[in-house]
């Protein structure tokens, strides 16, 4: 019985040993996420542009002060001694351009005349053209009242008023300081991607018929909503853009898991991004980053993610090199968004507090 008993037990234990499992399996280290952001170096110049904002007043929750001193721009008017100041600014950055927003003149008339009094206050103040300017026009479905069923080219008279939206901002393309890319005139459409049409590409192939017969052959860029996968509009930008951008990933961060591999995860979204639109639509890319981010500011209850300055740009920094990484080869083309959006603490411009620190970060990453 002893005997029996032995051998039963060592039988037990070999067939336990026999069906021990490898407990080793993945880890952290096999997580494609899981990898440092290096340093690139710069050995050409990029292109940066900056978002340029307007705003009509201060909000009281907003904690920085800009080294100007603040301000606002009433029916588009702004304090003429900060429109230079601000000049100044983009130049030590080594920004090479600013990025003005327009709206309908058909549609938005008022804001159209703000928006067009703030450009007017660039060019009269950069007599030097010590920096160049593009446009980006901010297409609104609810000003033109239309829908994937109900399609731009429904309506004859809003097809034609959306073509002279673009007519009536030619003579700012003609203007010597206007941004080029290989030789045309740089223009942006914010929410590209909800501009319904049946058949988007023969509507870009007319807006681009018609501001040629004007002398202008336009270097498009379509933006598209953040964290949007590159398929997903492929009617509205596939043959119709010559390159595409989304709105900043690391602005209005409200997703927490994204929000702790940002930089990862932006370039893993942007390789993907960058190599489909370039294959599928023959489109370039162009990245858009954001120094900071304020939730508090508008939303004093909010529990998403902020994305603060007390690292002194660290995150910034990682953010420049993910741009770099991803940009286009032929433009080298990269965007910040903003220049001086205060109302969401996303802001290049000096504040009291961190000074010129975001002026040369950008300046170190970008520029030889």
């Amino acid at each position: 019985m002893k005997r029996f008993n032995i051998l039963f037990a060592a039988a037990v234990c070999l067939s336990l040993f026999a069906c021990k499992k490898d407990m080793t399996g993945p880890s952290v280290d096999d997580n494609v996420l899981n990898y440092k952001i290096n340093e690139i170096p710069v050995t050409q110049d990029y292109v940066v542009g900056a978002f340029y904002y307007s705003f009509g007043g201060w909000n009281a929750a907003i904690k920085e002060e800009p080294v100007v001193g603040k301000y606002s721009y009433p029916s588009g008017k702004i304090t003429p001694a900060v429109m230079p100041q601000h000049i100044s600014y983009g130049v030590k950055a080594g920004l090479d351009y600013f990025v003005f927003s327009f709206r309908s003149p058909n549609k938005d008339a008022n804001n159209f005349k703000s928006d067009s009094t703030v450009i007017r206050t660039f060019i009269d103040s950069d007599g030097e053209g010590k920096m160049k300017f593009a446009m980006m026009y901010n297409f609104s479905t609810g000003s033109y009242g239309i829908s994937a069923t109900n399609p731009l080219e429904k309506d004859k008279v809003k097809l034609e008023q959306f073509f002279q939206d673009f007519s009536r901002v030619v003579p700012y393309m003609q203007d010597a300081n206007y941004m080029k890319v290989d030789g045309k005139p740089l223009i942006y459409i914010q929410n590209a991607q909800v501009l319904y049409s049946d058949n988007n590409k023969a509507i870009y192939d007319t807006l681009r018929s018609r501001l040629g017969a004007m002398g202008i052959q336009p270097y498009i860029v379509g933006m598209q909503d953040r964290w949007t996968p590159p398929a997903r509009y492929e009617i509205r930008f596939k043959g119709c853009v010559d390159a595409i951008c989304h709105q900043s990933f690391s602005s209005q961060p409200n997703n927490w898991d994204r929000w702790y591999v940002l930089p990862q995860a932006m370039d893993q979204n942007w390789k993907y991004s960058k190599e489909y639109f370039a294959q599928n639509f023959g489109a370039d890319y162009i990245p858009n980053i954001t120094p900071a981010y304020n939730w508090l500011i508008a939303t004093p209850t909010s529990t998403n993610p902020n994305y603060p300055r007390a690292d002194s740009g660290a995150l910034f920094q990682q953010l420049c090199n993910v741009a770099k990484m991803n940009a286009s080869s032929k433009t080298r083309m990269i965007m910040i968004d903003a220049f001086n959006n205060w109302q969401e603490d996303m802001q290049l411009e000096p504040a009291q507090s961190y000074g010129e620190l975001y002026l040369n970060i950008v300046r170190k990453q970008f520029k030889k």
